[in-house]
């Protein structure tokens, strides 16, 4: 069966220049001329929808059976090359727990809420402030850096590796091939595979010797899962933990150091940092859109006669701003956390997972205006530039000046 959004020749490219320079505007016009769900082509002329409306978007995540996380149902696999750049996203018969549905998913969902609730959370601020106090060492005597290569992309992972279970030596390893990973580059493959070789290193340890840590938890759960199992979860954990928190912390750097609202804030350290933090999770989110669900049966959805098999791909950035639940889009959202920056439902990001990731970009960010208080940014706001990507929306480097600080060791 054919995707109806194939015949659309007003069909929206997921991989057009917009969703990096201006996808705010780019919604509002997919909304005006398609409604709350659009026609869009991902690479290769390959049909999906694009759920841009709130409530709709809410539909869909509260059914996991009709939108069914199962992509095997998937009617376009048929047409899907081997060497699709998209298949690291939108893969078949993949085991973690992103693909799996019904009651082995609600299990697994179970073992890894349970393990990282376990977590101290003094602990994981102690992490946090160490790593981030050790990468800041590495900056403050040179008076300039970039945020995000320098600081935001190289901490979130540290912090989660710690809590896992892996060494403080083994963390940058783990960084440089992550985001080597994450760049797609020449370096993807090997970054795949040490951080495969590293995550059965660290179970086959926790086997024979375990720790307080959340690969241990893991693995002494009762739930009968494989060592692999828990080995494709801590993965898709440690991928869906680290880039979009770099990305929050960056991105409400950005908010800080380019709106006047926030101008005492940077003056006074940690003041407002909760609320720039939520302001981006609203107007910025680094999560712009996810893929997907595919429908288990025809239906109807936004107005729209939704296939069996199709893939639905979900707004979340386009949803947060949806007129019909923000009817004045200008107001501060303050402490409203109806956003869809975590996703809704069952398949959602785990709440203590969100907490992890607030505790580590929070503390990445105050750690930083503590350190270099009159950071500043380097070069004129509309010089700052995106990554060209549909579904993570973060800055390609966030260039700052401050004034030159002794480094503090292990003083602090």
């Amino acid at each position: 069966m054919t995707c109806p959004a194939a015949h659309d020749p007003q069909a929206v490219s997921l991989g057009g220049p917009r969703f990096q320079t201006d996808p705010i505007e780019l919604y509002r016009e997919m909304r005006r001329d398609h409604g709350a769900v659009a026609p869009v082509v991902l690479d290769g002329d390959i049909p999906a929808w694009l759920v841009l409306g709130y409530r709709e978007l809410h539909q869909v995540t509260s059914d996991p059976v009709l939108f069914s996380r199962d992509s095997d149902l998937w009617n376009q696999w048929d047409r899907i090359p081997a060497d699709w750049p998209l298949l690291p996203m939108i893969g078949r018969k993949q085991p973690s727990i992103l693909y799996t549905v019904g009651e082995r998913h609600r299990e697994r969902a179970a073992v890894i809420s349970d393990a990282l609730e376990s977590v101290d959370p003094f602990e994981l601020k102690g992490h946090a402030e160490r790593f981030a106090d050790e990468l800041i060492d590495t900056l403050c005597g040179k008076g300039a850096c970039d945020i995000v290569g320098e600081y935001a992309m190289l901490l979130p992972l540290r912090v989660l590796a710690r809590i896992y279970g892996f060494s403080d030596e083994e963390g940058p390893g783990l960084v440089t091939a992550m985001n080597d990973m994450i760049n797609g580059r020449e370096g993807a493959l090997d970054g795949q595979r040490h951080l495969g070789g590293s995550m059965y290193a660290l179970l086959a340890a926790k086997q024979a010797v375990p720790g307080h840590d959340v690969a241990s938890r893991m693995l002494a759960n009762t739930a009968g899962f494989t060592v692999d199992e828990v080995a494709q979860d801590l993965m898709v954990m440690m991928a869906a933990g680290h880039q979009p928190t770099a990305d929050w912390i960056g991105n409400s750097l950005r908010l800080m150091l380019t709106d006047n609202r926030f101008a005492a804030s940077l003056a006074g350290g940690r003041h407002s940092v909760g609320e720039a933090m939520n302001e981006v999770l609203w107007e910025d989110t680094p999560t712009q859109n996810v893929a997907g669900r595919w429908t288990s049966r025809d239906t109807n959805l936004g107005g729209r006669r939704i296939a069996r098999g199709d893939l639905v791909l979900l707004g979340l950035a386009a949803a947060n701003a949806d007129p019909h639940v923000r009817t004045d889009a200008g107001t501060l959202t303050g402490g409203n956390n109806a956003f869809f920056s975590f996703g809704h439902g069952e398949h959602r990001c785990p709440f203590p997972a969100q907490e992890v990731a607030e505790v580590i970009a929070r503390t990445g960010i105050e750690v930083l205006l503590d350190r270099l208080p009159d950071v500043d940014l380097a070069v004129p706001a509309s010089a700052l530039a995106r990554r060209p990507s549909p579904w993570l929306r973060g800055l390609t480097e966030l260039p700052v000046t401050y004034t030159p600080t002794p480094a503090l060791g292990a003083t602090r």
